[in-house]
């Protein structure tokens, strides 16, 4: 058995391990920069998953599935990216090219699952009423089976036939639209971060970004210093809210106890 069967078959597994793992203990969770890497470690170049597993992950910045919304799979885009550009040797546009699509193509099957979902969750409520737990817990399964099939059958397929077709289609791409999609890749992770900034007091730290942007473009400072400088500013933030908030109490608390003495003397 050949390496790169061995790498399509762990990278079909991790397919469904990670949702696995999302929707029970998560242990890696199911976040883009982590599958990203564990593709990168399969396919034997972890710095090249950790570049499209974090391109995708600033994308999914300020993006959330709350209750039933289903939301783009930047997971599985960074799972499919990821082995598509190291299988063939590209870079991140074709791991955006390709793997956008399919995270947006993932979008129509998590509503179908969700959907069937819903009979599942029938059949169970009607085996509790019936007190056959034991086919309850055994069909409690077909949840989260169904929800992993979703992204094992698409990773199966790029697998399958994905590498010899984007090496097809790479043949014939003028350089043009290559080097569009380059620009594409790099804008993208600054429009996640622009709709994360929308539900984030800016105003209130507009202070805090100035800082960033000189530490990062005047001084040269790298990311893990930016986010040690980060951190010790919201300590102190914190702890100056924090002793703010318990002066506020117990001038509330010395003024209740200051009315009561009041009554008590009338």
């Amino acid at each position: 058995m050949s390496v790169e069967i061995i790498q399509d078959i762990l990278v079909v597994l991790l397919s469904a391990y990670v949702v696995m793992d999302n929707l029970g203990i998560t242990i890696f969770n199911y976040w883009a920069v982590i599958t990203g890497m564990l593709v990168g470690f399969i396919m034997g170049d972890v710095s090249t998953g950790l570049l499209i597993g974090g391109t995708f992950q600033l994308m999914s910045l300020g993006v959330a599935g709350l209750g039933g919304a289903s939301v783009p799979d930047y997971g599985l885009a960074a799972l499919v990216g990821t082995f598509l550009s190291i299988r063939t040797g590209s870079g991140l546009e074709t791991a955006v090219a390709v793997g956008l699509p399919v995270g947006l193509l993932a979008i129509n099957f998590d509503v179908l699952v969700k959907i069937l979902n819903n009979f599942v969750a029938h059949k169970m409520q009607r085996l509790v009423h019936e007190g056959k737990f034991k086919q309850m817990r055994l069909w409690g399964w077909a949840g989260p089976i169904m929800f992993m099939l979703k992204s094992v059958i698409i990773v199966t397929i790029i697998v399958t036939v994905g590498p010899g077709l984007v090496k097809a289609i790479l043949r014939v791409i003028p350089e043009w639209v290559t080097n569009g999609l380059n620009i594409a890749g790099g804008m993208l992770p600054v429009l996640g971060l622009a709709l994360l900034l929308r539900y984030m007091p800016v105003k209130k730290y507009f202070w805090a970004i100035l800082i960033g942007f000189a530490l990062s473009a005047y001084l040269k400072v790298p990311i893990i210093g930016i986010s040690i400088f980060g951190a010790a500013a919201a300590i102190v933030v914190y702890q100056s809210q924090l002793k703010e908030s318990t002066m506020k109490q117990n001038g509330v608390a010395n003024s209740l106890v200051a009315d009561e003495g009041d009554d008590y003397d009338e």
